[in-house]
C-alpha cells in the first residue's frame, strides 16, 4: 500500500490546480445537484454529486451491457465475466500481494458487483480518503483484466452453485418459466444467470471477446457520490481513465423486437414443495415510454400495502399468504407481473380468477383519486428514502442509467404526480389483457422433507419476494454478521456518543441523533416481549401477538392504519426475536407525530379480534410450511434442535409442533400475553436523521402518557456442551444445492469479555470475501458460491459459533473436506499478526460506512442499548478491538472452536452413499 503514496501525491498536486483540471471534461448538464461530464479523451460519462454529511464516498461504474446482450451459447457470460473481474488485473493481483478484494476489504470497503438484464455495475462504498484507490481499480480492470482460464474453471463452479441455489426456490423456478414463455424472441427471454450448460461450457476466448466488445469508457458511466472534492475527482479520473481509448469498433446494439402475442400462454412447474404459487405476466412498454408512470401507479394500487386491491381480495380473504405485482422500467419492453403465494387449502384456479377479477374491475370502473394519491405519496416518500446515504443514491442512479436516462432519478417523481385515475384505467385496458397474458402455476407434488423438523420462520414468503423485487445478481452475498459487530462494531477514535441525545419520556429510553440527510427519519425500538416469554405450553404466543398489532386497534381498523401510513409513504413494522418485541419505521420529518401516535396506539390498544386472529393464523401456518422448502433455514433449525435442550431459549420446536400451537392459540391467550408483557419498562426508542428532538419528545410524551407495565430479561439457563462430532442429515427432495452447517455452543453471551476476541478470530476465518473460507474454498477451489462463519444466538443467552456454506450435491463431499481442512488449520495454527491487523482495519472502515445512513446509525445505537451497553460504547469499543493481542485471539479460537467437537448438519437432496 505504500506504493500508493506516489500516485496520491500526483492526485493531490493536480487537484491543487483547482478547476483548471476540469478543462479535460465537457460539462453536459446539471440536474438535482448531480453534474454530468464527458471525459473528452474517450467519451467516459461521469456523474458527480458532493455530499459531506458523512466521511464516506461511493464509486460506482455502470457498463451498458447485461444479459440482453447475450445469445444462445453465451447466456450467463455477462455475469460470469463480472465474477472474473475480481480475479486480477495487470496492477492488482494475488501474485503482487494486492488482490482487489483484499486491498478494498482491508480498508473497510463495502464492495461488490451486480449483473442484470441491461447493465453490469461495480462499486466501492468506502471511507472517503480512499476514493482515488477505488477509481484506480475500476480503470485498471476496464482494460487490464487478466482473464485466465485457470481462473475461469473454478469460478464456473462457483457460478453454477449460484445457479443451483436459485433453482432451490419453487418461486424462482416459476418466475423464470413464466418469463421464458412470455418473451420468446428478445434476449430478455433467458435469465441473467443463464442456462446451466452455457455456464459450464463457455470458453475463455468467448469471455474475452465479450470483454473486449463491451468494456470501454464510451460504454460506461462512472458515478462518484458523497464526501469528495470535485477537483480531486477530476484529477483522479483523468489520471486513471484518461489514457484509455474509446472503443475501436461500434458497440453492438440489440435490435430484436418481440413479436405480437396471439393468445394466452400457460406454464406449470411441478416439483417437491409445500404450497402452490400463481403468477402471471403481461407484456409492457420500456421504461422511457409515457405509460411507465401510470403503470407504476397501477402496480402500487394493486399490491402496495394492506390498502391495496389484491391484499383485500386475496390475502384478507384467506386465499393467499401474500400478493404482489411489479413493473420494471427497463431499456426495452418487458413485463408487468402479478404473483400470489397460496394459503393452505387454496386452489390455483380460485386465486387466478380473483386476480383477473380485480384487473377487470379496474378496467371497467377505474380507480379512485384517493388510491392514486396514496400511490404517488408512497413513491415520493420512497424517493426521499433513496437519498439516505451515498450508496443509496448511486445504486438508484445505476438503474436509471441502465434504462437509458439518469435524469429520471430527478424527474420521475415530479412526472408521477401528473398521473390521473383515467391514466391508470387506460393503461390497465391497454396492457392487462387476458389474451396477452402468460399464466403459470407452481404445483407442489409432495413434501419438501420427510423428517418433519422445522422452525420459527425467519425464512418466510417475504424472502422470495425480496429477491424478486431486487434487481441483479451479485458477485457474492455479503455474509450476515450478527449483532453489534455488523460493521458497526469497531471504529477509529470517535466522539459520536456525545452527539447522541438521551431523555427518558414516560419511562421510555429515548435516543436521538441528528444526521445530514434531508427530511428522512428512521426509528428503531424494542422492549422485552419476545419468543422466550411465551408460555411453556405454547411457544408461538409472542409471535402471534406481535403479528396482530397492525390488524386493528380500539380506534382504528387494520385498513385505516394501513391507509394512514401509506398515504404518508411511511412504514412501520413489528416482529419478535428471542427476547424482544422490535419495531422499526421510516418516514418523512413532517410525519413523525402521526407515526408515533400510530405506534403507541398499536402497542397499547390492539383489539385482538377473533376474526383477525383466525386470518393471521392461516397466513402464519403457510409461512411455517414454506420454511421446509429452504435448505439454509432447515439446516440452522436442525442444528438448534440438535445442540440445545428443549428449555433453552435457542431451541426451536418442530414445524408440526409450531403449527399445532398456532392452531391452538385463542384470543384470550394473546390478550393475557399482551397484558403481562407489553409496557414501557425497558422500552427503547431510537430516532435518527433529520431530527426535531423536541417534537419527537412531545409526541412520545402525549402518545404514551399513562402507559404502565413491562418486564425485564431473565438470565438464560445452562450451557449445552458438544463432546464429540455429531453428523445430522436432513434430506429434502428436488434441491440442486445443499447447505452445510456446522458449529458448537460457546457458553458466551454478547457482553462476555472473551466474545470480542472470538468474534475477531472467526471473522478472520469467514467474516468476508477476503477471509480464509471464501478466499480458499470458493475463490481458489471453486466449490461454493458462498461460505461464511459467524457467532449467533448470543444476544442475551449463551450462543454458538458456526460455519455455513452451500454446495452442489456432487461437490458436497469435497466441500466438507475443504471446510474441515481449513477449520483444522485455523484451530491448530491460529491466525497471523498480519491477518489480525488487516481485519482490525477492515472493521474500522466498515464502522464509518455503516454509520453513514439513518438505518445504520439507528440500528447500531439500538443494538448497543438493547444488549445492555452504555451509549459511550460507540466510542469505547475501538479501544477494546485495538487492544486485542494475537495471543488473546488465538486462545479464544483454541478454547471454543475445536473441530473435533462440533455438530454438522447437511440439508438438501443428499447424494446417496
Amino acid at each position: 500500500m505504500l506504493k500508493k503514496l506516489a500516485v496520491m501525491s500526483t492526485i493531490a498536486l493536480s487537484a491543487a490546480t483547482g478547476m483548471a483540471q476540469s478543462t479535460n471534461f465537457e460539462k453536459v448538464r446539471e440536474l438535482g445537484g448531480i453534474e454530468e461530464y464527458k471525459l473528452k479523451t474517450n467519451g467516459l460519462t461521469v456523474l458527480l454529486k458532493e455530499d459531506h454529511s458523512a466521511p464516506v464516498v461511493t464509486v460506482m461504474i455502470t457498463y451498458n451491457v447485461g444479459s440482453r446482450n447475450e445469445v444462445t451459447g453465451t447466456t450467463g457470460s455477462t455475469h460470469l465475466l463480472e465474477h472474473l473481474m475480481f480475479k486480477g488485473t495487470t496492477n492488482f493481483n494475488k501474485a503482487k500481494g494486492n488482490d482487489i478484494t483484499d486491498v478494498l476489504q482491508n480498508l473497510g470497503a463495502q464492495m461488490n458487483a451486480t449483473t442484470w438484464l441491461d447493465r453490469t455495475n461495480y462499486y466501492e462504498n468506502l471511507p472517503s480518503e480512499h476514493m482515488d484507490l477505488a477509481v484506480e481499480i475500476e480503470a485498471d480492470r476496464m482494460k487490464n483484466l487478466l482473464l485466465r482460464d485457470e481462473d475461469r474453471k473454478p469460478e464456473m463452479t462457483v457460478v453454477r452453485n449460484e445457479f443451483e441455489r436459485g433453482e432451490n426456490s419453487p418461486f424462482s423456478a416459476l418466475s423464470k418459466a413464466i418469463t421464458q414463455s412470455a418473451i420468446v424472441a428478445h434476449p430478455y427471454h433467458h435469465s441473467t444467470i443463464g442456462w446451466r450448460s452455457d455456464i459450464e461450457n463457455v470458453s475463455i476466448e468467448s469471455l474475452r471477446e465479450f470483454y473486449e466488445t463491451f468494456y470501454w469508457p464510451d460504454n460506461a458511466t462512472l458515478s462518484i457520490i458523497g464526501d469528495f472534492k470535485k477537483a480531486e475527482a477530476f484529477a483522479s479520473i483523468e489520471n486513471h481513465f484518461g489514457a484509455i481509448t474509446k472503443s475501436t469498433n461500434p458497440i453492438p446494439q440489440v435490435y430484436t423486437e418481440e413479436p405480437a402475442q396471439e393468445g394466452q400462454r400457460r406454464v406449470m412447474v411441478k416439483r417437491s414443495g409445500q404450497l402452490g404459487v400463481v403468477g402471471m405476466s403481461f407484456r409492457s412498454p420500456q421504461g422511457t415510454h409515457e405509460d411507465a408512470y401510470a403503470l407504476t401507479i397501477l402496480s402500487d394500487i394493486l399490491s402496495s400495502g394492506k390498502s391495496s386491491r389484491l391484499y383485500k381480495r386475496i390475502v384478507d380473504e384467506g386465499l393467499g399468504t401474500n400478493a404482489f405485482s411489479s413493473y420494471y422500467m427497463l431499456k426495452d419492453p418487458y413485463l408487468f407481473s402479478v404473483y400470489s403465494f397460496l394459503a393452505p387449502g387454496s386452489k390455483h384456479e380460485d386465486v387466478e380468477a380473483k386476480i383477473f377479477e380485480e384487473i377487470e374491475e379496474i378496467k371497467a370502473n377505474g380507480v379512485s383519486q384517493e388510491e392514486v394519491t396514496r400511490a404517488i405519496n408512497q413513491n415520493l416518500a420512497s424517493d426521499a428514502f433513496q437519498r439516505d446515504g451515498a450508496f443509496s443514491i448511486a445504486s438508484n442512479l445505476n438503474e436509471w442509467i441502465a434504462m437509458g436516462d439518469w435524469t429520471y432519478y430527478v424527474t420521475f417523481s415530479e412526472n408521477l404526480k401528473k398521473v390521473t385515475p383515467a391514466d391508470v384505467q387506460r393503461v390497465a385496458k391497454t396492457y392487462l389483457n387476458e389474451d396477452q397474458s402468460t399464466v403459470g402455476y407452481f404445483i407442489p407434488t409432495k413434501g419438501a422433507s420427510g423428517m418433519g423438523r422445522g422452525g420459527r420462520a425467519s425464512y418466510m414468503d417475504e424472502f422470495d419476494v425480496q429477491q424478486f423485487e431486487k434487481p441483479g445478481i451479485s458477485f457474492y452475498n455479503n455474509p450476515a454478521i450478527n449483532g453489534e459487530e455488523s460493521a458497526a462494531s469497531v471504529a477509529p477514535k470517535t466522539n459520536i456518543a456525545k452527539t447522541v441525545k438521551f431523555k427518558k419520556v414516560n419511562g421510555i429510553q429515548v435516543y436521538t441523533k441528528e444526521m445530514g440527510v434531508n427530511d428522512v427519519v428512521t426509528i428503531r425500538g424494542s422492549f422485552p416481549a419476545g419468543d422466550a416469554f411465551s408460555p411453556s405450553e405454547n411457544s408461538m404466543v409472542a409471535d402471534i401477538t406481535a403479528g396482530l398489532l397492525d390488524k386493528g386497534t380500539a380506534k382504528l381498523d387494520k385498513f385505516k392504519i394501513a391507509e394512514t401510513l401509506e398515504n404518508l409513504g411511511a412504514n412501520l413494522s413489528f416482529y419478535t426475536d428471542g427476547y424482544l418485541l422490535n419495531f422499526s419505521g421510516k418516514m418523512l420529518k413532517k410525519d413523525v407525530p402521526v407515526v408515533v401516535e400510530l405506534l403507541a396506539d398499536q402497542l397499547r390498544n390492539p383489539v385482538f379480534s377473533s376474526e383477525e386472529l383466525e386470518k393471521y393464523k392461516k397466513q402464519r401456518i403457510g409461512s411455517l410450511q414454506r420454511t421446509l422448502e429452504n435448505t439454509n433455514a432447515m439446516a440452522s433449525i436442525t442444528y438448534a434442535q440438535t445442540v440445545y435442550p428443549s428449555d433453552h431459549p435457542n431451541y426451536v420446536k418442530s414445524i408440526e409442533e409450531q403449527i399445532k400451537e398456532v392452531e391452538a392459540i385463542t384470543v384470550d391467550d394473546v390478550k393475557k400475553f399482551h397484558a403481562a408483557h407489553y409496557g414501557p419498562k425497558n422500552m427503547i426508542f431510537v430516532a435518527t436523521g433529520d431530527i426535531d428532538q423536541k417534537a419527537i419528545e412531545k409526541s412520545l410524551s402525549s402518545a404514551f402518557k399513562g402507559w404502565k407495565g413491562g418486564v425485564s430479561i431473565p438470565k438464560s439457563g445452562s450451557t449445552p456442551k458438544v463432546n464429540e462430532t455429531k453428523n445430522v442429515d436432513f434430506n429434502m427432495e428436488d434441491k440442486t444445492s445443499v447447505t452445510l452447517y456446522l458449529g458448537a455452543p460457546t457458553g458466551l453471551s454478547y457482553n462476555d469479555k472473551e466474545r470480542v476476541a472470538l468474534y475477531v478470530g472467526q471473522y478472520i476465518l469467514g467474516g468476508n470475501f477476503s477471509a480464509r473460507l471464501m478466499s480458499i474454498v470458493r475463490d481458489k477451489e471453486g466449490l461454493t458460491y458462498g461460505i461464511n462463519s459467524f457467532l449467533a444466538g448470543d444476544d442475551f443467552a449463551d450462543g454458538s459459533w458456526g460455519i455455513s456454506g452451500t454446495f452442489s450435491p456432487k461437490l458436497l463431499a469435497q466441500g466438507e473436506t475443504s471446510t474441515m481442512r481449513e477449520l483444522r488449520r485455523f484451530y491448530n495454527d491460529g491466525v497471523s499478526a498480519e491477518e489480525l491487523a488487516n481485519k482490525k482495519s477492515t472493521l474500522t472502515g466498515l464502522f464509518k460506512v455503516a454509520l453513514s445512513t439513518t438505518g445504520g446509525m439507528a440500528g447500531t445505537i439500538h443494538s448497543y442499548i438493547s444488549k445492555g451497553r452504555d451509549i459511550k460504547y460507540l466510542d469505547e469499543y475501538v479501544d477494546k478491538i485495538n487492544a486485542l493481542t494475537l495471543d488473546e485471539v488465538n486462545a479464544a479460537i483454541k478454547k471454543y472452536m475445536n473441530p473435533d467437537k462440533i455438530v454438522m448438519v447437511k440439508a438438501g437432496t443428499l447424494p446417496k452413499e
